[in-house]
């Protein structure tokens, strides 16, 4: 009882981007296929835009048993979310990445001449998909999001979108080095100016 009570709470635990194998044999040129949608198990992409912890990812694959392991390959999608790098302004999109990943079998040649982080391993009869999609989809997303091509961004003195501005807009800025003598030109010809006093 508590045997399978430890196996509910590893299954519980684990990752929906570790899939079991156990049917698909050892025997080379044993195929099964994964057509499902999982929650992803994690915020997934870049830093201004990714696949949202639980957003549904469609998997379809194929994995097939080889000579040294299991070969997955197929296609991943997902839903994706982020912000504009020009304006700030909320993105959606869509990924879909394809993967192609061979997980060693224990004890075959490949497994024993391989480390950890070059080729994947099948585990009790599992593999871990969670590192190769995240790699994919890394590759796959814009490292800088836009709303549109042609998004024009913030105002770089108030900070409103340009998109979103009454036409023209702009503000009326005096370069640094001649803002004192501005301040010196207010009061020429005003009522304190005393070339004006002595013109009377």
């Amino acid at each position: 009882m508590a045997t399978h009570a430890k196996a509910a709470a590893r299954r519980a635990s684990r990752s929906p981007l570790v899939l079991n194998i156990s049917r698909l044999g050892r025997r080379p040129g044993s195929m099964m296929t994964v057509s499902e949608t999982v929650p992803s198990p994690m915020r997934i992409g870049l830093d201004l835009i990714a696949i949202d912890e639980g957003a549904p990812l469609d998997l379809d694959l194929r994995i097939e048993s080889v000579s040294e392991g299991a070969l997955v390959s197929g296609t991943v999608s997902a839903p994706t979310v982020g912000e504009c790098a020009r304006c700030l302004s909320p993105i959606t999109g869509h990924v879909e990445i394809s993967i192609t990943e061979l997980f060693a079998y224990p004890d075959s040649a490949t497994e024993k001449t391989t480390e950890a982080d070059e080729v994947g391993h099948v585990v009790d009869d599992t593999v871990d998909l969670e590192q190769p999609i995240i790699d994919a989809v890394g590759l796959a997303l814009p490292f800088v999001p836009l709303c549109g091509p042609d998004c024009e961004g913030l105002c770089p003195d108030c900070g409103v979108p340009l998109a979103t501005a009454e036409p023209g807009h702009q503000h009326d800025k005096i370069d640094p080095r001649w803002a004192k003598l501005s301040g010196m030109f207010d009061t020429v010809g005003g009522a304190d100016d005393p070339a004006e006093d002595s013109r009377d």
